[in-house]
């Protein structure tokens, strides 16, 4: 953004950066200049997108390591548990003790449901701009499939993809809480059937 002084309603101002391709002899250094600023914004973009799979791919595993972390730690607890609590001395300490165990367990179990979902959420973002788009092989990105990063790294998500798609489309026409990202085409359309 450049400020302008117009010295009248007709006076005619042209900012320093256009000035010097004003001409018929500039015009090819004027779209040589062009093209190099669409070329760096262009640059500019693709590199932000790919730190943003990079990134997401990063959270993806975290996730996945600590939902396996997580899983091995359970099952621990359930061996510690069954073991132990047999030897408890009352029924109503037994009691007690399950039910606080159970409540934490629906806890952790809820915090990783939507943790899970946050991730599918951004697996999802990246299908949507990376995935076949016609029958020549060609990703939506313009590159063939098979030398697209983005479509070859989310490859083996893409059936669970589609089974927690398909899921949360469900909960959507239920009503009931969904974790479908706000851009997903499901939700302007239920938007739209509102009274």
């Amino acid at each position: 953004m450049q400020p302008f002084r117009f010295a009248s309603p007709t006076d005619q101002v042209v900012c320093p950066f256009c000035a010097k391709h004003l001409g018929s002899d500039k015009s090819e250094r004027r779209d040589r200049d062009h093209v190099e600023l669409w070329l760096d914004l262009y640059t500019g973009l693709q590199d932000a997108h790919a730190h943003a799979v990079s990134s997401a791919q990063v959270t993806a595993a975290q996730a996945g390591a600590t939902l396996s972390e997580l899983r091995a730690q359970v099952a621990q607890l359930k061996d510690a548990i069954a073991t132990d609590f047999e030897s408890a001395p009352a029924a109503g300490i037994r009691d007690a003790l399950g039910s606080e165990i159970l409540t934490r367990s629906e806890r952790r179990t809820e915090l990783l449901y939507r943790r899970l979902d946050r991730l599918m959420a951004a697996i999802w973002r990246i299908d949507t701009s990376h995935h076949d788009a016609d029958a020549r092989g060609l990703c939506v990105c313009g590159r063939p499939v098979a030398s697209c990063p983005e479509s070859r790294a989310i490859d083996g998500e893409r059936q669970e993809l589609r089974a927690w798609e398909a899921k949360n489309l469900q909960l959507l026409r239920e009503g009931a809480r969904h974790a479908l990202p706000s851009e997903h085409p499901a939700i302007a359309a239920a938007g739209r059937q509102l009274p």
